[in-house]
């Protein structure tokens, strides 16, 4: 599973942001969660606003 920021839809608020535990959002140039720091707790996806953060499950697994 991992958490993707969706680009298009992102506001830059930076509320996901604030609210990750693990700091796991880089807030330079367009947003992007780092899957290798992402704990996959959904605090970010609850938090955001413009429902720009989308959970992608992976193929074969």
């Amino acid at each position: 599973m991992q958490y993707i920021i969706i680009e298009e839809k992102c506001s830059s608020c930076g509320l996901c942001a604030d609210v990750c535990p693990v700091e796991a959002i880089n807030q330079m140039g367009p947003y992007a969660i780092d899957d290798q720091l992402c704990i996959k707790c959904g605090v970010c996806l609850d938090e955001c606003p413009s429902m720009a953060i989308k959970v992608m499950e992976e193929e074969g697994v």
